[in-house]
């Protein structure tokens, strides 16, 4: 059964998640914590952090972890599979059709169409990730979010090397979690 309410939660995030990753944000949450309450939302946050850092779609990467938290090796099989289902047929179709529909008006309207309700997706994930676990709790933006913020903010503009500013990252993470004055979780 477990397997089945997989597929079907899975398959409608993949039908219905236009716009990618951030675009299904809202999606995979209403599913997940929300309909299922496979996962808590600092749980779900959590996920969104690890997929950020794996290679990957976060869709993809989603449906394996709670596949697998939730019924183990197949579970995460059957949640990837049929996230994936919907775009590899679509892709498919569109494949086969769109050299003769390119041009034509109704396409172009749909798609035009799709754009700001991808927009509205895409702000509606950040929402979530805006205010992490509020709901459980206690809430990580503080000043040290805010210092980080302000920090990556300037050094995007100021076009600082890449590399550098994730080493300086890393260490400024570390500093803040491991370092028990400066760290907010002791406090």
């Amino acid at each position: 059964m477990i397997y089945l309410q997989l597929f079907i939660s899975y398959l409608k995030i993949g039908f219905f998640g236009f716009g990618g990753g951030y675009a299904m944000l809202s999606l995979i949450h209403n599913e997940v914590v929300l309909q299922n309450a496979w996962l808590t939302n600092e749980e779900f946050t959590n996920i969104v952090a690890i997929s950020q850092m794996t290679p990957g779609p976060i869709a993809i990467n989603s449906a394996t972890y709670v596949g697998y938290t939730v019924a183990g090796f197949w579970g995460s099989v059957v949640a990837t599979m049929s996230v994936c289902l919907p775009a590899l047929t679509l892709m498919i179709l569109i494949t086969k059709f769109f050299l003769r529909l390119k041009d034509n008006l109704y396409m172009k309207s749909t798609i035009a169409f799709m754009r700001p309700v991808v927009m509205g997706m895409i702000l509606s994930g950040a929402m979530l990730l805006l205010f992490p676990s509020t709901q459980e709790g206690a809430s990580f933006i503080d000043g040290w979010s805010w210092a980080l913020f302000g920090v990556a903010l300037i050094a995007s503009l100021k076009k600082v090397n890449p590399i550098m500013l994730i080493v300086l990252s890393a260490l400024a993470g570390i500093a803040i979690y491991y370092l028990p004055t400066l760290s907010p979780l002791t406090n």
